[in-house]
């Protein structure tokens, strides 16, 4: 890419890091943002809220990594906040506070807790210094000409002196474009003129709103700072996730039904309906300021996108939100973003023919992301219900203990190979489907030895199994008895 022009569409950490990868190869850089300049604490996010935080984790990590810059790496690194598990609370039978935490990996990798607006003033602080890179802030996408490689742009804080009323607008040439501007892309939006794009959206039938749970008089954290907290509640959720200045980011998750019906009960509902599903949170969030908070900031809807292609011809690629947002729920979409930015640049720098290289990412990429998307959905249900479920329990145990002590088999719980390793995502669905028909299979054997007697369910096994599903069931067999 030395000495060619590649203009990014969103200053994001996704679209920052694209220029990043495309700086570091010698083209010229042009970053355009929509909004203000997302270092300045007054800029308002597209979503409205000031700070959200995210789950730094493997695949985000690499990226980062395999951009050459160690020292940048480490300057991320250092503005997190390790997450070693989960922790569900709860209310025991007698009323009492339950606190249960379930570690994220058997081998103690964790997640990162990272402040979305620190980790992007760290990519745009390095792009500022790299003198191939130009950002331009306050520029509103407005047009493209994909065949031709020019793009229009609006610069929101100026205007055209022949037209007073009107937002000056300029023109720029390309060779490249990177669309990396979120779920409701514009550049998106103009490549659907040019590719036989398939296209679908989705919301689920899910609000959320931010809450801030601040640090205690003491200055120390509320509650352990070290897992993603979860107060499950069946068909909606609270969590918590934790900031470098020892106050919580809160997420109140749950039917636009529920939101609807909070917002028309009286303030004392509100906090009536916290203290009875989510124990613990009021003595941390004085209901004074749940309710301030709950009624000041925004209820926000929930998105799911899949399209393709995801390029067209050799002009123009779409990354992150801009081509597959999902729901939160895995803690992936960032994640996913980054790592697409990696295999982009992988395929470009492997395929000399730029046209064929995108049509291999969109190939590769679109595959893993409507995997990944279609997981985030599935994943809701288990944090909201499922990490309370005891057959739930009972499979991550077994997953867990034949990936510890037995690592010949090759298995691993799916969240681990989703959040801990580079294994495709859609690799990563095959390898779940083949364990969980195995496990089915040995569960069933299993009740069949306690009503038929264990000599008939083992032959009946024995007889339709591979050995090596037979030494699965010898493991568990032996986990049973420990």
């Amino acid at each position: 890419m030395n000495g060619k022009k590649v203009v990014v569409v969103g200053a994001g950490p996704v679209g920052s890091l694209a220029a990043l990868y495309a700086a570091s190869r010698g083209a010229a850089v042009e970053v355009y943002e929509l909004r203000s300049d997302l270092r300045n604490a007054d800029t308002t996010p597209l979503n409205f809220t000031k700070s959200i935080n995210l789950a730094l984790s493997e695949r985000g990590i690499n990226a980062l990594r395999s951009t050459g810059n160690n020292e940048l790496l480490e300057t991320v690194l250092e503005q997190t906040i390790p997450m070693h598990g989960r922790m569900i609370h709860t209310r025991s039978a007698t009323g009492s506070l339950t606190e249960q935490s379930q570690l994220y990996d058997v081998h103690g990798r964790f997640q990162r807790s990272v402040d979305r607006g620190v980790l992007n003033g760290v990519l745009l602080n390095h792009l500022d210094s790299l003198p191939n890179v130009t950002l331009h802030f306050q520029h509103k996408m407005t047009g493209a000409d994909f065949r031709k490689r020019r793009a229009w742009f609006e610069i929101t804080d100026r205007t055209d002196s022949s037209h007073p009323n009107r937002p000056r607008e300029i023109e720029v040439d390309f060779n490249l474009l990177i669309g990396a501007d979120g779920a409701h892309s514009t550049t998106r939006y103009h490549m659907m003129k040019y590719a036989r794009m398939n296209y679908h959206q989705e919301y689920i039938d899910c609000l959320w709103c931010e809450f801030t749970m601040p640090p205690t008089q003491s200055g120390d954290f509320a509650i352990s700072p070290n897992h993603l907290h979860i107060w499950p509640a069946g068909s909606f959720m609270f969590i918590a996730l934790p900031n470098l200045d020892k106050s919580f980011v809160c997420t109140l998750f749950g039917p636009v039904e529920m939101f609807v019906h909070l917002e028309d009960s009286p303030d004392a509902e509100l906090v009536a309906f916290f203290d009875k599903h989510f124990p613990g949170v009021t003595n941390h969030i004085p209901p004074s300021d749940l309710i301030a908070q709950f009624k000041r900031n925004p209820h926000l809807p929930l998105i799911n996108i899949k399209c393709s292609p995801h390029h067209f011809g050799d002009s123009v690629v779409i990354l992150g939100d801009a081509a597959n947002a999902m729901v939160p729920f895995y803690g992936q979409g960032m994640n996913a973003g980054m790592e697409s930015v990696r295999v982009l640049f992988s395929k470009l720098d492997a395929i000399a023919d730029r046209t064929a290289a995108l049509a291999s990412y969109t190939e590769e990429r679109t595959k893993d992301a409507h995997v990944v998307a279609d997981l985030a959905l599935g994943n809701y249900i288990e944090m909201r219900s499922s990490v309370t479920s005891r057959l739930y329990k009972l499979r991550k145990y077994i997953e867990e203990r034949l990936d510890k002590y037995v690592p010949s088999l090759g298995w691993a719980t799916q969240y681990s190979r989703i959040s801990f390793s580079n294994m495709r995502y859609s690799e990563v669905i095959k390898h779940s489907q083949r364990q969980k028909r195995i496990l089915t299979a040995v569960l069933l054997a299993m009740a069949a030895a306690v009503f038929t007697g264990p000599a008939a369910a083992l032959w009946l096994y024995v007889l339709r199994h591979s050995q090596h599903r037979r030494r699965i069931l010898y493991l568990m067999i032996q986990e049973v008895k420990w």
